[in-house]
């Protein structure tokens, strides 16, 4: 699947390190603290826990974590892990070496910030729907940078880490940005794993008959009629609740289509683009070789014996 990376930051000096594992850079601001860790040597169940929810995004080589009771899980650049503030995480590095050492930020945002704006989405731009409303969703912690998610980490981590006398005011803008991209991430991540928490939802059904109507034309009127909106409105409340288009959205999961159908090494690549509700099949190879960084035709031998 694919994953946006943050920029990581340059490494510390050897004669700064305090120690090789989770060596700490600390950058202080109103609202918030990043924390750049770096580890130089393997250990295991390193324990590690914030007074403030923190959010987590690996930037070098591979950590695995141990997180509440769930299956410990790899840890890799290009994701992001969200902790509740004075939960216990603990940590494996079975990979880092000088040569090749780990490096993660941790982000710890204030309480009152996340409060306060939470407060301020929910009072200004209300969900649609009975009992929709803007939350953190700390069942959904684990999942992948979009573009528009590590887009908006690194921005935060430019200001955290500047020397500006607006820093303080630009970093609490970014936080309020951040907050939104990661709520959205989550809404989208429930909806790629079947956990729908409001099968009343206009989302949901939104999203049911666009699963059900790949292989139709769909188009932004279909669907705004389905959520009994007008098209402005509708457009205006998916991109809100998932941070993506519409038809960004239907291209995605005829993607996601595809990739399923190619798994099976005997079918033709003709039969793949009708299959998943694409009519011309220079457009289906192109549009899934920028999504998936691969052809069609090379992601299906992924999957030859």
């Amino acid at each position: 699947m694919n994953r946006s990376y943050i920029s990581p930051p340059s490494l510390s000096n050897e004669k700064s390190l305090k120690t090789l594992v989770e060596n700490r850079t600390v950058y202080n601001l109103n609202h918030c603290e990043l924390n750049i860790f770096e580890t130089y040597k393997d250990a295991t169940l390193v324990p590690l826990q914030f007074n403030d929810l923190v959010v987590t995004s690996m930037l070098r080589g591979k950590k695995i974590m141990h997180l509440f009771d769930d299956p410990c899980f790899e840890y890799l650049p290009g994701e992001t892990v969200v902790i509740p503030s004075n939960v216990e995480m603990k940590i494996d590095f079975p990979e880092a070496t000088k040569s090749n050492p780990t490096q993660c930020l941790a982000l710890a945002i204030d309480k009152q910030k996340i409060t306060a704006t939470l407060h301020f989405l929910n009072e200004r731009y209300p969900k649609e729907g009975n009992n929709q409303f803007w939350h953190l969703d700390y069942h959904n912690y684990y999942f992948y940078n979009n573009i528009e998610l590590a887009t908006t980490i690194n921005k935060l981590v430019k200001e955290c880490m500047g020397t500006s006398i607006t820093k303080d005011i630009l970093a609490d803008l970014t936080l309020q940005e951040l907050l939104i991209r990661i709520i959205q991430t989550q809404t989208a991540k429930s909806i790629d794993d079947g956990v729908i928490t409001d099968s009343n939802a206009p989302i949901t059904q939104v999203i049911e008959y666009i699963r059900l109507n790949l292989r139709e034309n769909i188009s932004l009127k279909n669907l705004s009629e389905k959520a009994c909106m007008s098209t402005t409105s509708f457009y205006r409340f998916f991109k809100r609740e998932l941070g993506m288009t519409p038809i960004e959205f239907v291209i995605k999961e005829k993607i996601k289509c595809a990739k399923k159908l190619l798994k099976n090494p005997t079918i033709q690549i003709n039969e793949v683009c009708h299959l998943s509700g694409f009519e011309d099949s220079n457009y289906f190879i192109r549009l899934f070789k920028k999504h998936e960084g691969i052809t069609p035709k090379q992601y299906q031998l992924l999957y030859v014996n």
